[in-house]
């Protein structure tokens, strides 16, 4: 993907050479970036949108100040998110004339220092060896916590550790700093982290966080090694600041030192990382803590249609900058549409990509974006059934470990049940075995994904057992097998399938975002104000990643995000062709509802089973939907097989009638 200019002239090929006039790298910016590109010294806070082209202005401000003289090209320092944009920087700088700007990752640049100073702190010893993962030294550990914290996902537990690094909290402070934050209770928690770090001292090993932490130490303590760092890079912009942690903004006040030539561009309506300890406070308040500084903000998009960024902005309305300002000519109005079941809203996505296919949009610039990754595999399937071809940005869901795990248990297990029975017999299997818990609502991402997972293989095993009540293992671990050969298939084209959080930063002509639904957009464990707000901000990058045409769906009841992108949801203010009815939201948000949740509970107490085997929440919402009032009509819900109808259909007609007669 290459940025384009305002010009539309890619900002990589571009001809300056280091004998052009320096205003030749003014000329094609709009207002507002010429006005930050001419901003070379002192402190500079950049409000960069999306689309916006702050890339571009990045590159061509540091151009810019080398050539009017205000710093040498070897005392530039431009700081990135991901090696990946550090290289597209260099190869920027480069086609400016400037090659010997450097541009570094945090973590790059404090290698290169530590590794630099620490023999001389150290008895000339090399630096420790750096962990590559954190998983393999915390998954033994995780293994012997007591009870069911063993099955704790090890991903969850890094993140926590990363979380409390970041913020310099030792394992014997966490119990009094680090409140929830870890997926387990606070004391066993501060033990792991413990062994953990005891662990890497004993084999002389470093991880990512420690990088950081320990040239913050040498820089803090060595004064001649921090005078020599602050001599060398006296120019600093660092892109991506709403993602900056505080042991990244401390290692920044380090580098920076004394001088005011520090520029930090961002955009607070991205910040979508804060579970890692990213916090867009530094971005907000760069004004108050850098005094002098100037704000600029871009908002002149050059990415969207008018039509599309009118639904972005309605998400930020009242931040910190003004709204996104199109630049580009009106395109087709984006879709609002809810859909009567799942099903139809894959039949939908596949219909709207074969529209686009059928009007010459690559494939290649299409993708489905989700909220997590177990909600990939029906796109997959569908797409798969349909001959449209596919790439799955990110790992692979049946290269999950959970996934390998409950197929090999599968694949040993002894089970003689067929259809519904079956179901139940594996849904226990998965709980006394890999401790699946689809009603525990702690953890943290990683433990969603796990969860939501092993439910997929129970949903398609449900399926099955729909369609032939004499399904056996066999037909599921053959069907499990032909969905993996499909989804290894793929040739890295195609429609684009990821997540919101792997879409940050990249673009497609068409985007979909289907099942915009409460609990899953936001998602359910989402229940802070702060915790709403990023799932919020998730769901504006996902919109701010289609260039033309934008499809958002929902089947149940709808997120309360889609209020916001017009009168109760409609989108009637953005003239959607398919707008969301104002009356369409199921009748499952309401009492039948809460007394089949309230009944499964209690069942699931005295038979001593798992809420989800006695009956998974789709079901209970599809029946509230539907309010059957037979046998025959119940038998029609999805996931209400005959061993379930004979063991909870009476009671279940009872609760709807119960309704039904009070109404």
């Amino acid at each position: 993907m290459t940025n384009s200019s305002p010009a539309g002239v890619p900002a990589t090929r571009s001809t300056a050479t280091a004998t052009d006039g320096p205003e030749r790298l003014l000329r094609g910016l709009n207002e507002a970036q010429r006005e930050a590109a001419e901003q070379t010294s002192g402190p500079l806070v950049i409000l960069a949108g999306a689309g916006t082209g702050k890339t571009r202005v990045i590159s061509h401000r540091a151009a810019y100040a080398v050539q009017t003289g205000v710093v040498a090209a070897d005392r530039v320092l431009l700081v990135t998110f991901t090696e990946k944009a550090a290289t597209e920087m260099v190869g920027r700088m480069a086609a400016l004339g400037q090659p010997r700007v450097m541009a570094r990752t945090f973590h790059a640049h404090a290698l290169r220092q530590l590794r630099y100073f620490w023999p001389g702190q150290n008895a000339g010893r090399e630096p420790p060896q750096i962990v590559e993962s954190k998983l393999p030294l915390i998954g033994p550990l995780a293994a012997r916590l007591p009870g069911g914290y063993r099955w704790t996902t090890v991903r969850d537990l890094a993140d926590a550790i990363e979380w409390a690094k970041v913020r310099r909290i030792p394992p014997e402070q966490w119990v009094d700093e680090g409140g929830d934050r870890a997926p387990i209770p606070a004391d066993l928690f501060a033990r792991l982290y413990r062994d953990y770090e005891h662990q890497k001292e004993r084999t002389g090993r470093i991880d990512f966080e420690d990088m950081l932490a320990l040239t913050v130490e040498l820089l803090e303590s060595v004064a001649d090694a921090a005078n020599l760092v602050q001599r060398q890079k006296t120019w600093i912009s660092v892109d991506e600041y709403q993602d900056t942690n505080p042991l990244q903004e401390r290692l920044l006040e380090l580098w920076t030192g004394e001088s005011a030539d520090l520029a930090v561009v961002g955009d607070p309506d991205q910040t979508i990382y804060t579970f890692t300890g990213a916090t867009p406070d530094f971005l907000l308040r760069f004004a108050e803590t850098h005094p002098g500084a100037r704000t600029v903000a871009l908002t002149e998009n050059y990415r969207s249609t008018p039509q599309v960024l009118e639904l972005a902005n309605r998400l930020t309305r009242g931040g910190p900058r003004d709204p996104l300002r199109p630049t580009r000519t009106a395109g087709p109005v984006p879709t609002i549409t809810r859909l009567p079941s799942e099903d139809a809203e894959l039949a939908a996505v596949v219909a709207g990509i074969r529209q686009l296919l059928a009007q010459g949009v690559p494939p290649a610039e299409m993708a489905v974006l989700v909220r997590i990754n177990a909600q990939l595999p029906p796109v997959e399937n569908a797409l798969a059934r349909a001959g449209i071809e596919f790439t799955v940005r990110g790992q692979r869901f049946y290269e999950r470990q959970e996934i390998r795990q409950a197929r090999q248990l599968l694949a040993r297990a002894r089970m003689g049940s067929k259809g519904a029975a079956l179901t139940e017999e594996v849904a226990t299997l998965f709980v006394e075995r890999l401790g699946f818990d689809p009603a525990a609502d702690g953890g943290g991402a990683e433990a969603r994904e796990r969860t939501a997972s092993l439910q997929l293989v129970l949903d398609i095993l449900a399926d099955l057992a729909q369609a032939d009540d004499a399904t056996g293992l066999a037909d599921l671990l053959a069907e499990l097998d032909r969905r993996d050969s499909a989804e290894s298939a793929t040739k890295g084209t195609g429609v684009n399938l990821l997540t919101y959080h792997r879409a940050k930063g990249l673009e497609w002509d068409a985007v979909f975002l289907p099942s915009l639904e409460e609990g899953v957009l936001p998602i359910r464990q989402a229940k802070t104000e702060a915790a709403v707000a990023e799932e919020r901000r998730l769901l504006y990058v996902g919109i701010t990643r289609a260039r033309t045409h934008l499809c958002l769906s929902w089947t149940r009841k709808p997120s309360r995000f889609l209020a916001e992108l017009g009168p109760r949801g409609s989108a009637r203010a953005a003239t959607t062709a398919r707008p969301a009815a104002p009356g369409a939201v199921p009748s499952s948000d309401g009492p039948t509802l809460e007394r089949l949740q309230l009944w499964r509970r209690e069942r699931a107490r005295r038979d001593g089973l798992p809420a989800y085997v006695i009956a998974h929440d789709a079901t209970l919402r599809a029946i509230a939907d539907a309010q059957p009032q037979s046998i025959e009509q119940l038998e029609r819900i999805k996931g209400m097989g005959p061993v379930k109808l004979a063991q909870y259909g009476a009671d279940i007609l009872a609760i709807v009638t119960q309704e039904t007669g009070q109404r």
